[in-house]
């Protein structure tokens, strides 16, 4: 393939975003994403799987008029918060102060995630581990309950939300997820929650955020789409029981929902958060017994397909279900492959350019993440 005038190469500078510690992180990712999306032209975009919003928050602050859209309900929380807000930071001063100040009490969450000191371990009385210590539930707990009495607007809801999850997340016990929790208190537990102004932006945009089945979404009117699935993983000993992607965040779940969910297993998981309850097929471990492909491969297929914009960028990790051959002859019969770019995690630096079938070559390596710059023209 030869390289076309439209693609002179481009740098481009990613903007500040803000997340919590989140297992499918693009932050590294931001500059080579930007440095695509700005080869297209394109100004209307959809994020798929916004997740945390770090790369919704990024197109946006580039220029770009973004839909953002997830499953999750603490991520259209997020998008809200960072994509809907029109005024100043100064304008939630006084709400933050106010939460700060509420008593703290006992309640559901210090019931079933707070835990004590205990000279260093967290495995608790029940034996249990607990992600947070109950000097930091407790201020949940009543700050929580204070959010549902306050009379407040849907992007004032979504900027308290999202304060106190940034803050709970900066004195968390955990590696980053809600499934495990480290058996002795990290030492950033032992501080003391505090909640800060998110970092807004006024936005101009008229973005939209949503929280659909990706498949709902595909269709909008866009000039490109950036889809990060959530990947199955490429371990075939993996057993048919794992835990799915979306159980790994079920506290911010519950915190926005404020729902008391029944619970269960040892990291106290939402039961709306169980195996055969959040699976996802684009984590499908299963080949199609039909066609004989794996069914997470079929789904990609099948959605971009489906995409009604004309660009598609498609992140996707060498540790996911698709094998390289598969994902390439996917990607190659819908649409035109017009750049591949290869990041090696472990060194957390870009690889290098690839062309068409190049790519190949190193997919199969372990901590290598593509970034596929689709043209269905």
């Amino acid at each position: 393939m030869t390289n076309l005038s439209l693609f002179d190469d481009i740098v481009v500078d990613a903007p500040p975003t803000e997340g919590i510690k989140y297992a499918g992180s693009k932050l590294k990712l931001l500059p080579s994403i930007l440095e695509l999306a700005s080869r297209t032209q394109a100004r209307t975009i959809l994020d798929g799987f916004a997740g945390s919003t770090r790369v919704s928050q990024a197109f946006a602050k580039s220029g770009y008029r973004v839909i953002s859209n997830d499953v999750a309900i603490w991520s259209k929380v997020f998008g809200t918060c960072y994509l809907l807000n029109r005024d100043s930071r100064t304008h939630y001063s006084e709400l933050i102060q106010h939460l700060n100040n509420v008593p703290p009490q006992d309640g559901w969450f210090t019931k079933h995630y707070g835990g004590v000191a205990n000279g260093g371990v967290a495995v608790q009385q029940d034996g249990l581990k607990k992600p947070w210590q109950v000097h930091n539930t407790r201020k949940l707990d009543g700050i929580r309950a204070e959010i549902e009495n306050l009379s407040l607007s849907t992007v004032e809801m979504a900027v308290a939300l999202t304060s106190l999850i940034l803050a709970l997340d900066r004195v968390d016990s955990t590696l980053g997820h809600f499934v495990s929790y480290l058996k002795d208190w990290s030492p950033r537990s032992y501080n003391e929650m505090q909640l800060e102004i998110p970092k807004l932006l006024p936005n101009t945009e008229a973005h939209e955020v949503l929280c659909e089945d990706v498949f709902n979404v595909a269709d909008r009117d866009v000039e490109l789409a950036y889809y990060d699935p959530p990947y199955g993983s490429n371990n075939e000993k993996m057993p048919p029981s794992r835990v799915r992607y979306a159980s790994y965040y079920h506290v911010w779940t519950t915190i926005c929902l404020n729902d008391s969910p029944p619970l269960f297993g040892k990291a106290r998981r939402r039961r709306d958060t169980s195996d055969t309850v959040a699976a996802s097929v684009f984590e499908e471990f299963r080949r199609n017994p039909t066609s004989g492909h794996f069914i997470a491969v079929e789904a990609i297929e099948r959605l971009i397909r489906s995409t009604n914009a004309r660009w598609v960028i498609l992140s996707y990790s060498s540790g996911g279900r698709a094998t390289a051959d598969e994902l390439n002859n996917v990607l190659s019969s819908n649409a035109n492959v017009v750049d591949v770019i290869e990041l090696d995690y472990k060194r957390n630096v870009m690889a290098g350019m690839k062309w068409t079938n190049e790519w190949l070559r190193d997919a199969e390596s372990p901590n290598r993440e593509f970034l596929f710059l689709i043209d269905k023209g």
